[in-house]
């Protein structure tokens, strides 16, 4: 399918590797030119040098924490004129309740939903103006069904959630639509550090966490990158204009909700 959207530029928040990274990769496929950003500098240029040869669009580089103000200064002023913005960042890392502080939950709110706010207020308008803009955010399938060890990422996810789904229909009517993409477990290094803790928690192999967890998923596998870098492309792409405010579930059936 032709997406629509070849010479577009889009920003693609923490894009190295990982989601980030299946992002990028589905939308210089589709031939748009990108923005990357990333906190580790080695693994961003490598990974831009790859997208720049095997697909022959332009791609320039941020490294940066855009959690931090700085970071996302530096962002932004790369992000000028994008027609899509990618956001992402690292969730925070689980624990129980009784171990979180103010510092905790603050931390995860500059990550997980202040960050991506300061993204959308400073690059929509320019979109709005133009008459056409896509805007997807990766969260979490916690914000549907919450998941106990993963407070600090339900509770910041969930927030940016609330405030996607009433921004995101205050902008429609300019041709912008923003929506939000919601991963289970994909074979990632989040997967990895998530699979660890309980390796460390239990005492058992990584293989056997693996296989405990891919058998809580019906469709009995974790997610690729790849896959989830074609839902995403189909969100940014001319042929999803009347999504608007969505929350799409990308966890093999793993959340297990009537709607």
């Amino acid at each position: 399918m032709d997406l629509g959207i070849k010479g577009k530029t889009a920003l693609v928040c923490a894009s190295s590797k990982g989601l980030g990274l299946g992002c990028a990769e589905a939308l210089a496929a589709a031939g748009v030119h990108l923005v990357m950003n990333a906190r580790g500098a080695e693994t961003l240029e490598a990974s831009a040098a790859r997208l720049r040869d095997e697909h022959g669009v332009n791609v320039t580089t941020v490294a940066a924490d855009v959690s931090t103000q700085d970071g996302q200064a530096g962002v932004i002023k790369a992000a000028q004129g994008v027609d899509i913005l990618v956001n992402n960042a690292g969730g925070p890392p689980p624990g129980m309740w009784k171990d979180w502080d103010r510092s905790d939950f603050i931390a995860a709110l500059d990550a997980n939903m202040l960050a991506p706010i300061a993204l959308i207020k400073a690059l929509v308008p320019a979109m709005m103006d133009r008459g056409w803009g896509r805007v997807v955010n990766i969260t979490s399938q916690s914000v549907r069904a919450p998941i106990g060890v993963l407070g600090l990422s339900n509770s910041a996810r969930t927030g940016l959630t609330g405030y996607v789904a009433g921004t995101s229909r205050q902008v429609a009517g300019s041709g912008v639509t923003i929506n939000n993409l919601l991963p289970g477990i994909h074979a990632t290094d989040r997967a990895d550090a998530l699979d660890g803790a309980v390796v460390a928690q239990r005492n058992i192999t990584l293989e056997d966490a693996r296989a405990e967890r891919a058998a809580t998923i019906p469709a009995g596998r974790y997610g690729t990158r790849q896959e989830f870098g074609a839902a995403c492309a189909f969100l940014c792409s001319t042929h999803a204009g009347f999504i608007v405010g969505q929350n799409l579930l990308l966890d093999g059936g793993a959340t297990n909700i009537t709607m």
